[in-house]
């Protein structure tokens, strides 16, 4: 069946519109069929034209010889005869492409042919082929019109007054419809939007064509053309058939023209009602938002419903346009702040109401019952998610010039809540601008049709003849298309930005077995505490302008205390609530249950001022935050507290990893989390033994520095010969039984003992640096490198387990002694095997048993791993999974190398400098009919759907499934993320995360809706989850099989079957990149097939895969390749936004050059590749090296010279390792094309679409896909 849709997704080179793209028809749309085989399908195309042609030539005939005319003289001059011309052509063409096609199929079988099956057109130009579209869009609508306009206007009594009149008026004016209806049925060639146009300007040169052939040979092709006779008009009514086709009419309406007036009139069958301007789509069609109509129309009765309030909050009469929306000015005439405050004129004052001048006294919402909050569903819709006007594209702020709100403005505030200029802070008395602004019907037609009511459509890709494009995934997810009103306001900030909450669906089926169907998970990923850059100056003035991501700006802090939370669910108010009883109640968008407003909603307590609602955060931002009251506490919110647990063994020293962490930390505490001066710090060094530090000081302790100094000061000479602060040594030797000496004096307060803590920091390596190779008493036989890690972490446990925190441990080789004590299973034999799953499987259950213990008492565990031998962070890593914390590694750590310093220094302090929040619980509220089950990420679950955090670390992020529990009946669903979390400011907070998605009862528009980025995501948490209770084969076999299933339910539900569905493996258009990120999942160090990856280094790859957020898991999966040697003229310079990068590659070795360089980077490392046949002028410029056999491949900095090129390149580096949020520091290896092989073979890893140990190539995996989707016989 043909398949007519407008196409609405952008093209880069403006094809979209006529279906020209490259590679054309990769579905065979064209000479495929949906019900029948391809060789049938050409076997009607090619009956259908030979009749066309036979019954064409007879009519020429015998025409000429039954009328006596000259056939080439007046022929062609009716629209008949050249319509039905067209419609053999066209059957001439399809059937000699359809006839090619099953031709290349046959060859495909019997083995002949090595690719695809094809047909000409697919090779010819683009013009031919928008020719052949083109002939396509006439040959479905023009017979149509044939057959219409003859059989209700021209046909009369000799219309079958001779035989020949007979054959001819049923051949060309009814049987003209029958082919096109055979190709309907049988066809799925889908028309595109831009071939309406090409149909009406064909029309329209036809129509003019007729008067030219009247003014020459004077006479009328047909009769209704004539101005002089009644029927003139029906030129203008075939014009308007091909004009309704397009018309989008919501259900219970149908369009008919009027020929008097000249245009359609829109009739609603139900009701029998007409009228001019074209309708559209109720948004309220729940009984939910029908009551509130009901109740906010003009006709509701002073007082609001039954029973009223008593006691009802009193609004200055200044502000009651906030609430009433009204455009006229009152309460004070025209000027500012009275009716063009809501884009109100110079309109005089309707009845009752005060005019110029008078004086307004107050009034009670729910009581006035005038439209008191109709505006808030009713009034002018900014463009929400791309539509509208004033709008912006999927998360961007409203076009300039439009006004924020949907008013006339120069240009717009940095977000939505700072209104007027003069109104600085929220919750001043000065009303900013406000949501509601009525405006004219065609201007509310225009919004209502550009916001949310398209259809999503359906583009679907053959993965086997587009290869894959990396520019792919720095696209946006699918838009999310809400309906008009949605929101309560309009703000474009009203939904959650993907880096905060991103769905691997953006359209909710409505029914549990339509998902079933698609095989899609249904999942959501969250980062509720993603890092925020600190703001460049005038940000404030134009966000968009200064080029900053408006997701980038802070989270907006409510601080009156005053939370609106639903009485049934619990769930805050958002954005998408709705008011009803004249602003006075809430209706929950969660459950559907009416709460009360707060009494203090509207009140500014601090100025003792009213506010405007509209203004309000939580009504217009999809991520703020609410000072929680004392309610939300069970004791005062802890302040930060930070443990460094600190390896002091000869490895510790020896490898420098000791004096780095301390001169770290030293130059950390100016940075770490101190605002309210309540911030405490202990440490404590173990090796054989453990060591406490008490710390006292005989002098006041100095004022702590300002925000962003280092930590260190000049101080006066007399200030450095006072008295040093009193340090004791405290040492423990009993590790079965651990205990705390001076507990008190153990874990300190920053701000009172900064100067004991800086001078302990300097001389902690200087304590243990003459202690390497010596052993403790009583402690022969132990290891050369010794670490009682498990009590250390007992004792710090016991010292913050009253109040919570975060034990920071460091670790330079394996816990040998006392609790938690590991031993050396790496087995080099078991890897690549089926049994090297149990090296990744803990070792201890220590670890998992104390880290509970530690959830319980609100403490979090990092871990910093620096073996150069084996670790088992298979094992060590249960801590900061069950805590909330993270886990880093340093394979060969070793200080010498400035790079190794540079890296650890760099993301430990990253880690200590970042505002964590503390003893924080997460739950996932969403509408009724949905359920969050299967919780990942680094948490405890406390009971069945709420999370428990230690801490909440920036840029950590967590995944669920959702379970649809019962037929959804809404027209979009919410989900909302609530994080009760104590700040490192010392309040207690509560960070709420809104994402609204709209539902869908169409699996074409749960496919087109698919966030492949999400979807990815989801996959490889799941695969490390499969490999820690199975094997690594099943684990990859688990990747590969889910996508198998959702090709085939795809095939199943989207693609026609038929012989020449083998040729191609289809997919949307959306997910076309789903194949290279699953294979690059399986190709990962977690779970890849080989037999020379450690077991260290799968279990830190695992640990990634399920902490960090889709923004650095991508790159990890997928890495970015460039080609340097030869990158655009602008690559590596400022642009707009920043340092321009180059064009990303293809992962794949056949762009590798000899002469070139290169440079691929996961997130975690970055490799710059040197071809072997590198000019020498690109060496030195770029390494100031003579030439390409002098360099050393390794671990480099790369020097800044004094020429562009090397200056470029540095810019490159610096933006791959600042672009993406996270304390993560890549290390830049060298790597020769003749070099070291190890090296060389861990860059070549990384072109994943490339063949390797034991992995396949992306063409051998495209190829083992196609034949699980299709079985083996295909």
């Amino acid at each position: 069946m043909t398949i007519f849709r407008r196409r609405t997704k952008r093209s880069e080179h403006g094809h979209s519109w006529f279906g020209l793209h490259q590679p054309f028809d990769a579905g065979y749309r064209l000479v495929t069929s949906g019900t029948v085989k391809p060789w049938v399908l050409f076997l009607i195309r090619l009956l259908l034209a030979i009749w066309s042609v036979a019954a064409g030539l007879a009519h020429i005939i015998l025409s000429q010889a039954v009328l006596d005319e000259i056939p080439f003289k007046q022929y062609y001059v009716y629209f008949t005869r050249l319509t039905f011309i067209g419609l053999t052509s066209y059957f001439c063409a399809a059937a000699f492409h359809s006839g090619f096609f099953v031709l290349s199929l046959r060859q495909l079988k019997k083995g002949e042919a090595t690719r695809a099956p094809w047909y000409p057109l697919q090779k010819w130009g683009r013009v031919l082929q928008f020719l052949h579209l083109a002939l396509f869009s006439t040959i479905i609508t023009y017979p149509i019109i044939v057959t219409v306009v003859y059989w209700a206007i021209l046909a009369s009594s000799q219309s079958f007054s001779s035989p020949f009149y007979s054959w001819s008026n049923i051949a060309f004016h009814a049987l003209n419809s029958v082919l096109l209806l055979v190709e309907l049925i049988f066809g799925r060639v889908r028309l595109y939007l831009g071939y309406w146009i090409v149909c009406a300007i064909v029309l329209a040169l036809y129509l003019g064509m007729a008067y030219l052939v009247h003014s020459v040979q004077d006479i009328w092709v047909y009769g209704f053309l004539d101005p002089q006779k009644p029927g003139a008009h029906v030129a203008a009514y075939i014009v308007g058939i091909l004009v309704a086709e397009t018309v989008e009419l919501p259900p219970g309406w149908e369009a008919q023209w009027n020929a008097e007036h000249q245009r359609y009139l829109f009739i609603e069958i139900e009701t029998g009602q007409s009228q001019w301007e074209p309708p559209t789509f109720n948004v309220w069609d729940d009984p939910a938002a029908q009551e509130q109509q009901a109740l906010l129309s003009p006709n509701t009765p002073a007082g609001g419903g039954a029973g009223g309030h008593t006691k009802r909050r009193q609004y200055a009469a200044e502000q009651t346009q906030a609430y009433s929306g009204n455009t006229e000015p009152s309460y004070g005439g025209g000027g500012a702040g009275a009716g063009a405050y809501y884009g109100g004129g110079g309109a005089p004052p309707g009845p009752g109401q005060p005019g110029p001048g008078e004086g307004g006294g107050f009034f009670t919402p729910g009581l006035a019952g005038e439209q008191p909050f109709s505006n808030q569903q009713q009034g002018a819709q900014g463009g929400y998610y791309g539509g509208g006007a004033g709008g912006g594209g999927y998360g961007q702020p409203p076009q300039q010039g439009a006004g924020w709100y949907g008013g006339a403005a120069t240009g717009h505030p940095p977000n939505p809540l700072q209104g007027h200029p003069d109104q600085q802070t929220f919750g001043a008395a000065a009303p900013g601008p406000g949501y509601g602004q009525p405006g004219s019907m065609a201007q509310l037609t225009n919004q209502f049709s550009q916001m949310g009511m398209k259809p999503f459509s359906l583009y679907t890709a053959n993965l086997l003849q587009s290869a894959p494009d990396p520019l792919e995934l720095m696209k946006p997810p699918p838009e999310i298309r809400l309906a008009p009103g949605s929101s309560v306001t309009q703000s474009p900030y009203a939904n959650a930005d993907p880096s905060y909450t991103r769905s691997t669906i953006n359209a909710v089926p409505t029914t549990s077995s339509l998902l079933s169907k698609s095989k899609l998970p249904f999942s959501l990923v969250i980062t509720p505490h993603r890092s925020v850059p600190h703001s460049p100056e005038n940000v404030g003035e134009d966000a968009e302008g200064s080029g900053v991501d408006p997701a980038d700006e802070p989270v907006p802090i409510i601080a009156d205390q005053v939370i609106a939370r639903c009485r049934r669910c619990r769930a805050y108010i958002n954005p998408y609530v709705i008011f009803i009883d004249g602003g006075s109640r809430w209706k929950c968008i969660m459950c559907n249950v009416s709460n009360e407003v707060p009494a203090e909603y509207d009140w500014d307590r601090t100025t003792n001022t009213q506010i405007d609602r509209w203004s309000r955060p939580e009504l217009n931002r999809s991520v703020v935050e609410f000072v929680a009251p004392t309610e939300y506490m069970v004791r005062p919110p802890q302040p930060p507290v930070y443990v460094f647990l600190l390896d002091v063994s000869p490895a510790a020293v020896q490898t420098g990893m000791l004096a780095t962490a301390t001169r770290t930390i030293l130059e950390s505490l100016g940075r770490i989390p101190n605002t309210d001066g309540r911030t405490k710090i202990a440490i404590i060094a173990y090796d054989v033994a453990l060591y406490f530090f008490a710390m006292s000081s005989t002098t006041p302790a100095p004022p702590a520095p300002a925000e962003g100094e280092e930590g260190e000061e000049d101080t006066p000479a007399a200030d450095k010969a006072e008295e040093e602060p009193e340090i004791s040594m405290l040492v423990v030797s009993d590790l079965d039984d651990v205990y705390l000496p001076r507990p008190n004096d153990i874990l300190v307060n920053l701000s009172e003992q900064r100067k004991p803590l800086e001078s302990l920091l300097g001389r902690i390596n200087e304590m243990f640096a003459g202690s390497t190779g010596m052993t403790a008493p009583g402690m022969h036989g132990i290891p050369s490198s010794p670490s009682a890690m498990g009590p250390a972490l007992q004792a710090g446990y016991k010292l913050i387990s009253p109040i919570g925190g975060k034990l920071l441990v460091l670790s330079a080789s394996l816990p040998t002694l006392g609790a938690g004590a590991l031993k050396d299973r790496d087995d080099p034999k078991l890897f690549g095997t089926s049994k090297e799953s149990n090296l990744l499987q803990p070792a201890s259950p220590f670890y998992k048993t104390f880290a509970i213990d530690c959830s319980r008492s609100q403490v979090s565990v990092d871990m910093f791993l620096f073996s150069a031998g084996y670790t088992d962070i298979a094992t060590l890593s249960c801590l900061p999974r069950y805590t909330a914390g993270q886990t880093y590694f340093y394979p060969a750590f070793n200080a010498a190398r400035s790079e190794d310093a540079l890296k650890f220094a760099h993301e430990f302090g990253e880690v200590l400098a970042s505002p964590i929040g503390l003893e924080a619980v997460i739950r996932v509220r969403a509408s009724r009919g949905l359920r969050m089950t299967s919780f990942n990420g680094n948490f405890f679950v406390r009971s069945t759907d709420l999370l428990s955090l230690a801490a909440v670390p920036v840029d950590q992020t967590y995944t669920m499934e959702v379970i649809i529990e019962e037929t959804l009946t809404v027209p979009f669903v919410v989900f909302q993320t609530a994080v009760l979390h104590t700040s490192c400011f010392g309040e207690r907070r509560i960070r709420v995360v809104n994402l609204a998605l709209p539902t869908t009862s169409s699996i074409s528009e749960l496919y087109s809706s698919v966030d492949q980025i999400a979807l990815a995501t989801i996959l490889a948490q799941r695969a490390v989850e499969r490999s820690l209770s199975h094997k690594l084969e099943d684990a990859r076999d688990a990747v590969a099989n889910k996508l198998v299933d959702i090709l085939s339910a795809y095939r199943t539900s989207m693609t026609a079957g038929g012989a020449g569905a083998a040729g191609q493996l289809a997919i949307a258009e959306n997910m076309k990149m789903l194949p290279v990120l699953t294979l690059g999942i399986v190709k990962n160090p977690a779970i890849r097939q080989s037999s020379i990856i450690p077991s260290d280094l799968r279990a830190y790859s695992q640990a990634l895969l399920t902490s960090i957020p889709p923004q650095l898991l991508i790159p990890y999966i997928h890495p970015c390749f460039y080609s340097l040697h030869d990158m655009a003229p602008e690559a590596g310079t400022i642009g707009e936004r920043g340092i321009i990068m180059p064009a990303p590659l293809p992962l794949s070795s056949e762009r590798l050059e000899r002469h070139g360089l290169y440079l691929i980077e996961d997130g975690q490392t970055i490799f710059l590749w040197v071809g072997r046949d590198a000019v020498p002028p690109l060496v030195q410029d770029v390494f100031d090296v003579e030439r390409y056999d002098l360099l050393q491949s390794g671990k480099i900095t790369l020097p800044y010279l004094e020429n562009e090129f090397n200056q470029r390149i540095n810019a490159i580096i610096a933006k791959t390792r600042e672009m993406r949020r996270g304390p993560y520091w890549p290390h830049l290896y060298l790597v020769k094309e003749d070099g070291e092989p190890a090296l060389r073979q861990w860059a070549l890893s990384l072109l994943i679409q490339d063949r390797g140990d034991q992995t396949p190539s992306y063409q051998q995996y495209l190829s083992m896909l196609r034949e699980k989707v299709y079985g083996s016989g295909y």
